[in-house]
Parts: structure tokens; sequence; C-alpha cells
């Protein structure tokens, strides 16, 4: 997986390159201006012949030194350049300051504080650099700065020229994606055309407002290495995890689809559709007697068990090949079903424990890039089912490493309405809670694995473990906005579980697999063609 970090870890490998000696503060600076203006020729290459105009706005950090080496070359390429500066310039960090004097030795520096600068020509402008608050805000924009987002945001309505924001754009938090605001205050949003970070991208550049606001995100090298411990991962995913190494379908697992009463089974066939095409051995849907006929004129590959009650779900598990269950898709919120949760989570042959083989040996733990070993038993809970949890807390409390919960925003609310209550709080100072945070939070209580669902996805796990996958800039599937496309991604995760991909792995797995279909299939997707498109996407994975 990519690295995403925070401000703070981003600090951390900064200052480790400087005191390993490898490269000075100035020299890091230096870079980012550099690569901030490489960004500008490789994404609008008009500019890079002729005379253009550019204002570039520079913050009293190390953020607004970036933005002096940006002004200082632009004026070498021939640009007409005017830099203003927030704040006094004679307290900029040290940096920043030599930055600022080697700009002072080809123009001038024009103060933000105490003047509007409307007045500037903005219809001429061809570039406007944010430099103005980098990834170390930590609170509010106010005043002139907030002033100065609002002339912006008029400037950019003018259609005439480019917003480039150096880091994040102003009044992002780098850590969380939220705007950070005085309370009862509305700060001005503008859209970046063009965000430049360094060594790695942020975590802000991909939760909630950060895809809306940084626009196109470029990730320049500035020479450092490594992530820092604790670093969030970039979703991605490893074709060997995926791939079939042949063997009887029962060596690739048995998933268990547990569905609702007669009239609501579409969200449990979509789901078992989804675990058969990502490869499960066997799929099997349970449902109560009066959906029996319902099921058996809509299935084919995906077989059928008659589940009337708690009981009948305790005989079937019994089955020792079963190797996955979900519960949730359309399941209903009555007793007969909170019965099937109960029965789910708290019988001892669910949780967690690695099943025998079938010739009696040893116990067979999670598969690993395709091997052939038998899976641990797993639970994919989604939908119903984590409303039932949310009220009973007897079963929240049965929850174990071997789940998966899969909430969208209000079934998150429903589980942890302290978290999520954190989570809606205006950020008002930064770092400030992030969907990371709270999802954490969440799996560490939980004590399993957790997939708070959206376009800016987070799963994690109880031992601190957490990776986004985000449907955004180059993989935004906005197709997914569709019903039953959640069922779709708990039968692709309960189909990895039940191939004995850990918790985990299957929660990524199945995410990033799940909008690489929506991609490949593309406008007019409805949740039915997803499971449809594995085949496609397995092939583009050289499967």
């Amino acid at each position: 997986m990519t690295e995403l970090l925070t401000s703070a870890q981003m600090r951390a490998v900064e200052a480790a390159a400087i005191a390993s000696e490898a490269v000075t503060g100035l020299e890091l600076m230096e870079r980012a201006g550099a690569g901030v203006v490489a960004a500008v020729m490789e994404e609008w290459p008009a500019l890079a012949a002729g005379s253009h105009r550019a204002a570039v706005l520079c913050g009293p950090g190390n953020n607004g030194g970036d933005g002096f080496v940006v002004a200082r070359l632009l004026k070498g390429l021939g640009w007409t350049v005017e830099v203003f500066v927030y704040g006094d310039a004679g307290r900029l960090p040290p940096d920043a300051r030599v930055t600022c004097a080697r700009w002072s030795a080809m123009g001038e520096v024009r103060q933000l504080e105490g003047e509007r600068f409307a007045g500037l020509p903005w219809d001429h402008m061809d570039l406007v650099v944010d430099a103005l608050f980098g990834t170390g805000l930590s609170r509010p924009v106010d005043g002139v700065a907030a002033q100065v987002l609002a002339d912006i945001a008029a400037w950019q309505g003018l259609g005439e020229g480019h917003l480039v924001a150096v880091d994040v754009p102003t009044g992002l938090c780098a850590d969380s994606g939220r705007v950070l605001a005085a309370q009862g205050s509305t700060l001005a949003r503008f859209r970046a055309d063009l965000t430049v970070t360094f060594h790695r991208a942020k975590i802000g550049h991909v939760l909630e407002e950060g895809p809306a606001l940084c626009g196109r995100l470029v990730v320049k090298d500035i020479g450092l290495a490594g992530a820092g411990a604790g670093a969030v991962g970039l979703v991605g995913v490893d074709p060997e995890r995926l791939r079939k190494a042949g063997g009887h379908k029962f060596d690739h697992g048995h998933a268990l689809i547990l569905s609702g009463p007669a009239g609501r089974g579409g969200a449990a066939r979509l789901a078992a559709r989804g675990a058969l095409r990502i490869g499960a051995g066997l799929v099997t849907v349970a449902c109560p007697p009066d959906a029996v006929a319902e099921h058996a004129a809509r299935l084919d590959a995906v077989m059928l068990r008659e589940v009337a009650d708690a009981a009948a779900l305790a005989a079937v598990l019994e089955d020792g090949r079963i190797t996955a269950l979900c519960l949730g898709p359309g399941m209903g919120l009555g007793a007969r079903e909170a019965g099937l949760v109960g029965v789910a989570l708290v019988n001892n042959a669910w949780r967690g424990e690695p099943r025998p083989t079938d010739a009696g040996g040893e116990n067979a733990g999670p598969l690993e890039g395709g091997g052939r070993g038998l899976p641990r038993r797993a639970l994919v809970l989604d939908a119903d089912a984590l409303t039932l949890i949310a009220r009973d807390a007897v079963l929240f409390d049965a929850l174990h490493e071997g789940c998966v919960l899969t909430p969208h925003a209000g079934e998150f609310a429903r589980l942890f309405p302290d978290l999520a209550a954190k989570l809606a709080a205006p950020a008002a100072a930064g770092p400030a809670c992030s969907k990371v945070d709270a999802t954490r939070a969440a799996a560490k209580r939980a004590g399993c694995v957790v997939l708070f669902k959206g376009p800016d996805t987070v799963i994690a796990a109880p031992d601190g473990r957490c990776a986004i996958h985000s449907a955004d800039y180059d993989r935004a599937a906005p197709w997914l906005a569709t019903a039953g496309a959640g069922d779709v991604l708990a039968g692709f995760i309960c189909g990895l579980l039940a191939r004995g991909c850990a918790p985990f792995e299957a929660a990524c797995t199945g995410a990033w697999l799940h909008v690489d279909c929506a991609r490949s299939f593309g406008p007019g997707l409805i949740a039915e063609d997803l499971p449809e498109e594995v085949p496609k996407v397995f092939r583009s994975l050289g499967l």
C-alpha cells in the first residue's frame, strides 16, 4: 500500500532527514518550490512559453517559504510576479526568511495584513499560488486571511486563470480533510485547480472535503525516504491474493448468505452473486420457508437452504465446510433476525477459530496469496444486522476478531454514537477529529474490523492497522450511488473471507474491487452489473 501521512508524520520524516545531515531544511524548501513550478508546467504546458502573470500568496510559516521559491522561479522564467505575505516577514522561520530574502532581491513583498487586495488586477492573472497555510494549520482561518480566500473565490468566478495550492488549500485540515473555521463563521470555499504536495499524500487529501477542494492532486518527490510509524495505507490490490491455484471447490470456501422474508430477497441475492463471482467455491442463500420459491426462481449456481429460525441456523453451522457468513442485506429487524445474528455471533463454532481440515489434520490458517489451506470462519455484518447489534449490548459484546462490520454513516452513528458526534462537531482547531480517528476507535471498541463506507472508505482493525480507499481523483466512481451496491460489497468481502483472506485484507481488497468494477462498467451502472464486471477486472489484473 502507498502510505498517507499526517502533518506530524511528515514533519518527523523531514526532521529525521535533516538530523541525518542528508539534506537541509532550506534544500527541502527549494526542492518543494521547484516541484510546484514543474507540476504547473506539466499541467498547463501553454504556461511554459511566453510571459505570464502570477500572484503568489505567502503565509507566515514554511509553506510561505515554499511560495517565495515559486515566485523566484517564475520570475526567472520571465513572468510578472506579485508576492504578498501574511504577517510580519521578519518573523518568518529561518529557512523561509532566506527564501524571502532571495525573492526580495528580485521583486517587492507586499503585505496582506491590514489591506484587502481586491484591487489587484485579478482579471489579468494567469496563475494564483496559495502558499498561505500548509499542513501545519491548527487554528481557524479568519480576519484578513479569510477575506483573501473570499477574494480568491471571487476571482475564480472570472474563469480566466488557474489556482495552485501548495500542500493543501488554505483552511483545509491536512489530517482530517475538514475545513477549519471559527464557530459561527462561514469560510469561503474555493477549489484549487491543482494541489501539489510532497513526498506522500496527506490523509486530508482523500477524506471528507479534501478531494473536492484539492482539484487535481500531484505528489512531488523531494528526496525524502520512509513514512514513519503508524502511517495509514492507501488501499491497493494484490493480484496473488485473488489467484486460484486449482483444486476442489471446497478448497475455496463456502459462503452462507442469510436472507430476509419473501419480497425482500434481492439484497441477499446480490450479495450471493458477489461472493460467487469473487471466487468462493460455493455460495448458499439461507432463507425463511416463505421465501424459498422466490429464490428458487432466481438462483442457479447459488444454492438454497431453508432456515426458519435461529435453531435451524445453528444446525446448518454444524457443517464444518462453511467458511464465511454474511448477515444483514435485506434481512429484516424482527425477532427471527435478531436470533440469527445471536447464533452467528455467540455460537462457539463462529468465534473466529480455525476449522480442522477435511482430512482431520492440523488447523488451517488464512490463505495467503491463493494458497490451498482451509480458511478461518468469519462473518460480514451489514445493513439490518448492524442495526440489530446497535440495539442489543449482548450482541455488540459478542463481536470478535473474525467479524467485519460495514456501516455507512447512519449505521456508524447508531453503533458508535459518541464517535459519530465527535466527527460531526465543527472543526474549530487542527488536527481535527477525522474519519480515520473515528474508525480506528470503533474497531478497537468492537474488537473487529470496521469498514466505514463512503467515497472515502476507511478500514480499521482492532490492532490499529488502518487503510483508506479513496473513490476520488482518478478513481472516482459516482455511479456507485445506486441501490444495492453495498449489498454487493458485503458479498465481495464474504466471498474473500470464505476463500481464506484475513478480515482486514478481505475488507481492503473487497473495497478496491468494488470501485474497480464500477469504473470498469461506467455510467448507467446498477448493482446487478457489479458482480458481472469481476471477470473483466480479474483479467486486467492478469489472473
